[in-house]
């Protein structure tokens, strides 16, 4: 790894502590470096929040800001042009009289997309682009995703037994599939997306509360299809604790933390609901059920990421068959005592 990538890996890895908590934003990381030294680094860290660069040049030192005219800036996304709740971080480096730039991907925005580059460029600073940029791109891929593809980022997720079953026999007890260690990890999942998925049997049966109790994080945006508005208010998705919108075919009204919204009744329910997320400018979805739901977004090629987590110690003779894979690249395994946890991407949606 050079010196320039050597930099570029730290501001990838102060990027990644905002997960969850800076989007419809991406996750951007700063350092600002002088003769081999760090000097000051800083990351995007809430909505709405200052921007990686200004918390960079904000921590350098009094005895050291003399040193800033004289440094080279790691910026892990192109920095911003335009006055969107922040100043636009180009003026910021220009004002500073930085006069390197080294950045890890061109922002895909539109608002951005290569204007902070010719604003600097402009101002005469030397820019340098694309350094670990595949990586850079992997640590947006929702941000990314969302602006070049015009839909979420989504994740599907489901957990099953040994022998393929999702679920014991209809009017059993509810199947505990996956061991406590896996569940605070799928909690640490939701954290990190801006919405948690559900269909109506899922909500019906299990009656979950989707939110990220297990794990010190945000709650997401709670999703739930219930096309003929069947579910009982008594659901913990009602309780307006969390954000939540039904999908439905019935109405379209906005309450308090509660939102119906209507989609056509013959018309493809998966492609609508991408649709509907992106209208309303969810970056990311994290699908979890149920069965049914699950398959229909992997029959239409409309999934990123595959996360399936087995109980290899846990048999059922009867029970609901787990979604079908037709094809996925596996990308990590590991096992956490009784569940192995399989990691797929697919190469067709691959964020390059």
């Amino acid at each position: 790894m050079n010196t320039h990538e050597t930099y570029m890996q730290r501001c990838i890895e102060l990027a990644s502590r905002a997960a969850g908590y800076v989007a419809p934003n991406p996750m951007v990381g700063a350092v600002l470096v002088h003769e081999g030294r760090i000097i000051g680094e800083g990351y995007h860290q809430l909505y709405g929040g200052p921007h990686a660069e200004v918390f960079c040049v904000n921590s350098v030192k009094a005895e050291d800001r003399h040193l800033i005219p004289l440094s080279t800036i790691y910026v892990s996304l192109e920095p911003c042009a335009h006055f969107g709740k922040t100043p636009p971080c180009a003026d910021l480096i220009i004002e500073n009289k930085i006069p390197q730039v080294v950045i890890g991907v061109r922002d895909p925005f539109k608002q951005v997309d290569g204007k902070g580059v010719e604003k600097l460029q402009a101002a005469g600073v030397q820019v340098t682009m694309g350094v670990l940029e595949r990586e850079c791109k992997t640590l947006n891929k929702r941000f990314i995703t969302f602006h070049t593809q015009h839909r979420p980022y989504i994740i599907l997720k489901w957990a099953q037994t040994a022998n393929g079953k999702m679920a014991g026999e209809a009017g059993t007890e509810r199947l505990l599939i996956s061991n406590e260690f896996t569940n605070r990890l799928v909690h640490k999942w939701r954290s990190e997306e801006a919405a948690i998925l559900v269909g109506t049997n899922t909500a019906l049966f299990d009656d979950p509360a989707l939110t990220t109790r297990l794990w010190q994080g945000p709650d997401p945006l709670r999703l739930v299809v219930d096309m003929h508005l069947r579910l009982p208010s008594s659901l913990q998705l009602f309780n307006r604790q969390v954000r939540t919108i039904v999908f439905n075919a019935l109405q379209h009204e906005q309450m308090d933390n509660l939102m119906y919204y209507q989609l056509t009744q013959d018309v493809n329910l998966v492609h609508q609901i991408v649709h509907a997320l992106y209208q309303l400018k969810i970056q990311s979805v994290l699908v979890e059920g149920g069965a049914q739901l699950l398959q229909s977004f992997i029959d239409e090629g409309l999934w990123d990421e595959i996360r399936l987590i087995t109980n290899h110690e846990l048999v059922v003779p009867q029970g609901l068959p787990a979604p079908r894979l037709h094809s996925g690249q596996l990308l990590q395994q590991e096992t956490l005592f009784s569940d192995t946890l399989q990691y797929f991407v697919n190469p067709q949606t691959l964020v390059q």
